[in-house]
């Protein structure tokens, strides 16, 4: 099978990046050491190549309507321009299709980042509903000053449009210096995001720079055409910030206590065992997919934070025996920053944070303590 490549792909094998299959795509895993590239965005700055995640345009006069319906989290929280909010999107069971970033623009258009290996799957996902999306009699529209829509429940015309920005690229910048070394390389871009709060975005030009990220520090994920990423690229290199593999990024986002779609969460697993209730928004009268299965059905389970404190490594899918039952390891790693490995467990709800538990590693049961995480962000540890 051919992988896919980013506009980077070049980039990277001139740097002298270890390349790997990830999901389908040629991807950089590290451009030397692992650890030493974690520590340069703890401590500094470094780059990532997102350019296999899917922008996502969704557009039309009844659009905050159709995204109230299709997200698990409420986009009514939106109402200042290039504000940004993480939500699921789910299925009627509950299941996680996929975590998302969204962003309102205007009341005619909001933009979706979704994962790479999910994209495909996701963009059919939201075409489907709106295809087969009414309008609801009598549906409030806060987007149009609060007057009331009487959109016709038997509309033929799909209320709104779905557009894959296949053109665009995305490289990430984050680290406590990342918004410093973006300005020095980017002329113009000071002005226009100085004051930018951390989850919103701005456009500048053929540009979109978003203040999020994935790595627990602060920085921006740009949205740049597909045309332009090799240069920018290479202009941020030029300004001293160095390039970071997936290896790296994994460790951070672990460390931040940030789910990985297939590992922290798939279409098996609804969101509220997950440690996502923070997405989904529950309390408002809006109906939405997954609503009702995740009223009907109350966790049994919750996501938590291990620190192993024998010797040894967590890794994903280890067996979590605990007082009240057998939980899983979704996520593990060894933290650089703390110097001890660590873990995302799906562990039984009684469970509680204090409690050590026993962790099946090879054919040894090795204790660790369950905390609340995340472990580290902005440049230090937690625990």
């Amino acid at each position: 099978m051919t992988l896919k490549t980013t506009p980077l792909n070049a980039a990277h094998r001139a740097m002298g990046a270890k390349m790997v299959d990830f999901g389908g795509w040629d991807m950089p895993v590290n451009y030397g050491s692992q650890i030493d590239e974690h520590h340069q965005v703890r401590n500094d700055v470094g780059m990532f190549d997102v350019c296999h995640m899917r922008v996502v345009d969704v557009k039309g006069a009844d659009v905050r309507i159709f995204l109230r319906y299709l997200l698990a989290n409420n986009v009514d929280k939106l109402t200042l321009p290039g504000k940004a909010l993480y939500s699921t999107m789910l299925l009627e069971n509950g299941g996680v299709i996929d975590d998302l970033i969204v962003y309102f623009m205007n009341e005619d258009w909001f933009r979706i980042v979704v994962n790479a290996g999910t994209a495909d799957k996701d963009i059919a996902w939201m075409k489907k509903q709106a295809a087969e999306f009414k309008v609801p009699k009598a549906a409030i529209a806060t987007s149009k000053g609060g007057e009331r829509s009487e959109g016709a429940v038997d509309r033929g015309d799909a209320p709104v449009t779905i557009t894959s920005r296949d053109e665009l690229a995305m490289i990430a910048v984050q680290g406590p210096n990342a918004r410093a070394k973006v300005w020095e390389a980017l002329p113009g871009s000071r002005e226009l995001t100085e004051k930018l709060i951390p989850f919103s975005a701005v456009e500048m030009g053929t540009m979109f720079i978003a203040r999020t990220g994935y790595t627990g520090e602060d920085g921006f994920e740009i949205m740049i055409p597909a045309k332009a990423a090799p240069f920018f690229w290479a202009t941020l290199a030029e300004n001293g910030v160095k390039p970071i593999g997936l290896g790296a990024r994994d460790t951070l986002r672990l460390e931040a206590g940030m789910n990985l779609y297939g590992q922290d969460m798939d279409e098996s697993v609804n969101p509220l065992e997950s440690g996502l209730a923070w997405t989904v928004d529950l309390t408002s009268p809006r109906d939405f997919i997954g609503k009702t299965a995740l009223l009907a059905n109350p966790p049994v389970s919750k996501l938590a934070g291990l620190i192993l404190l024998d010797r040894g490594v967590l890794r994903g899918h280890q067996k979590v025996h605990t007082a009240h039952g057998i939980g899983e390891i979704t996520s593990g790693s060894f933290s650089p920053t703390l110097e001890k490995s660590i873990a995302l467990a799906r562990l039984p709800k009684e469970v509680a944070i204090g409690d050590t538990v026993q962790v099946a590693i090879r054919d040894k049961m090795l204790n660790a303590q369950v905390v609340k995480y995340p472990f580290a962000r902005n440049g230090k540890g937690l625990i």
